[in-house]
């Protein structure tokens, strides 16, 4: 790209943002890109110099994010997933093979520079992995021969096509439409099944109204925390004279989570009117969309979706932004996120203040999960008394629940709050062998074993009950082949990798139970390992800025302690 085009579309990016330094992430991103696929030091200056930034500041933001290459990687760059539900899907096959076919170790490059072998942590394909993300492409549903073909391919230049295919059922058809229809994505599809018809009847409706009937509504955030989105919408303070600003959550880094990708990617519509109406009800007049990175062609389905309810008069009232992350599991923390928005690293807020009073640009914020942002049209459409009919008290409405690991089909499945977690399995294709355990919400919660998870109904209440959480619904099951310990090690490597680092409880926590797990699994711990890793999660709990710490101290205690003659016949005594 000429010099002027290359100014022209930096220029672009900052215009879109209320501040400048805003732009820090998609600079980066465009300059890596026209660097082919590396961040020199010379691309870093250029960013400070164009934003008004030390070059210092630039460098640390780019060394935070795990997607910019501050060093030299091959033309193809190949990144395999081996978080949990890439391990149960059979990922350290994928990568042996690759490190064996190419002559490499995982970190290196092939000497004609050709190929970089990289091992990853979780990217949102957890029912169809093994995955390879090649530079910004997802190859889905690996296998050894589709692996060999993949590389071939590349060598000649050639990117075959992936294989997203899964099991997809939608007892509700409020979340997930048809997409088997090659129009699936456009607006003509969506008005054709009643699309923005919400949108048309809130315009003739006060603000306070659509507020009024959200939180009649009851519907709890789906982003995990289950806190009522109505309640948190009252929050915001009145007559003030600031912007309010309204950020959609889509930084969708739970291991065992892929609903909000099932939206945006195939409904993107939906997710567009949600925020239509919300922009509307809330008075903000700018609104963001913070999509994990490498979702990179959802975000362009976004994009060019948002531009299609422009063009036709849906947005008037409100400018929507899709801003890429750049790789960072804590920024799915509302806190943290808004400090990346506005173009930090990462780092999660004290609180209070809250967002709803001090959030972006210490204005009124309001942060809302995708998936409870599209539940906002019928909401709208068919009143507060219409989406309680689907669910149980407290717990109402449609939910997406993401199934992976030792399923005969695993996938997406749209149900009403409150449905059985069997009837989930079985809609999966049962079980695979014999259940072991079973992750009802994403990896961050509590492992059920098979008998506790014996009638269990999925809502957060009943969840709650079982000693477990509901969270992003993200189901992970796992059968009797699996070394809990094992597992156990996978999950702390996740989010000990994805520690910010500023509360030392997760920093120093996570980074000592990886290493006791280490070395309980190679067969070099000691009986008092399994002892001081149940104290650090029982301590680490509550003592960190966001979640992450509960985040793996929750899910790692409850798999000692659950199993823990597993981890007793591999120490040395």
């Amino acid at each position: 790209m000429k010099t002027t085009e290359r100014d022209a579309k930096i220029q672009e990016l900052i215009g879109k943002y209320p501040k400048k330094e805003s732009a820090i992430l998609p600079v980066l991103q465009f300059l890596q890109k026209e660097e082919g696929n590396t961040l020199t030091r010379e691309a870093i200056e250029e960013a400070a110099q164009k934003l008004d930034c030390s070059t210092s500041k630039v460098y640390g933001i780019a060394t935070y994010y795990t997607l910019f290459n501050t060093k030299p990687v091959g033309k193809y760059h190949l990144q395999v997933d081996t978080c949990v539900p890439g391990f149960l899907h059979g990922a350290d096959a994928i990568v042996d093979h690759i490190a064996k076919k190419l002559g490499i170790k995982r970190g290196e490059t092939t000497k004609d520079g050709l190929f970089t072998l990289s091992t990853v942590q979780d990217l949102g394909s957890c029912a169809t992995g093994p995955v390879i993300q090649v530079n910004d492409r997802y190859f889905e549903n690996m296998t050894i021969e589709k692996t060999d073909q993949l590389l071939e391919g590349l060598k000649k230049g050639n990117w075959p096509e992936n294989d997203t295919s899964m099991k997809v059922v939608s007892q509700c058809g409020i979340l997930i439409n048809d997409r088997t229809q090659k129009d699936c994505r456009a607006l003509a599809f969506y008005k054709k099944n009643g699309g923005y018809q919400s949108f048309e009847k809130a315009l003739g409706m006060k603000p306070e109204d659509i507020v009024a009937e959200v939180k009649a509504a009851e519907i709890r955030g789906r982003g995990g925390a289950g806190f009522p989105a109505g309640t948190k919408w009252s929050f915001l303070p009145k007559n003030d004279p600031r912007p309010v600003y309204l950020i959609c959550n889509a930084d969708e880094g739970e291991p065992g989570t892929f609903k909000d990708r099932q939206i945006m990617e195939y409904n993107p519509h939906l997710l567009i009117e949600g925020i239509a109406v919300s922009a509307h009800a809330l008075k903000a007049a700018k609104a963001f969309i913070y999509i994990r990175g490498e979702f990179g062609w959802i975000a362009d389905i976004l994009e060019t979706a948002i531009g299609e309810a422009k063009d036709a008069g849906y947005l008037k009232h409100v400018d929507i932004v899709v801003h890429r992350g750049a790789g960072s599991y804590v920024c799915g923390d509302e806190t943290a996120q808004i400090e990346s928005l506005e173009g930090k690293r990462g780092n999660p807020r004290v609180k209070p203040p809250f967002p709803a009073n001090s959030g972006l640009y210490g204005c009124p914020t309001v942060v809302n999960n995708v998936e409870t942002l599209s539940c906002v049209p019928y909401i709208i459409k068919n009143g507060a008394a219409g989406f309680k009919k689907i669910g149980v008290p407290n717990n109402f409405g449609p939910k997406i629940f993401g199934v992976s690991g030792h399923v005969k089909a695993p996938g997406i499945f749209e149900y009403p709050m409150g449905t059985p977690l069997k009837e989930i399995l079985d809609a999966a294709g049962g079980v695979k062998g014999k259940m072991k355990g079973v992750i009802v919400g994403g990896l961050s919660v509590p492992i059920l074993t098979a008998k506790e998870a014996e009638g269990l109904v999925l809502d957060y209440d009943s969840c709650a009950k079982a000693g477990t959480a509901l969270g992003s619904g993200g189901i992970i099951v796992v059968n009797d082949t699996v070394s809990i310990p094992e597992l156990a090690l996978r999950t702390i490597e996740f989010y000990h990798h994805e520690s910010c680092g500023q509360c030392v409880p997760c920093r120093r926590g996570s980074l000592t139970i990886e290493s006791k797990l280490r070395d309980i699994v190679a067969g070099r711990g000691q009986s008092e390992d399994i002892d001081l890793i149940l104290s650090l999660c029982k301590n680490i709990k509550g003592l960190t800025l966001c979640p992450t710490g509960e985040a793996f101290a929750a899910p790692v205690q409850a798999m000692v302690a659950k199993f823990r003659p597993e981890f007793e016949a591999l120490v040395k005594r």
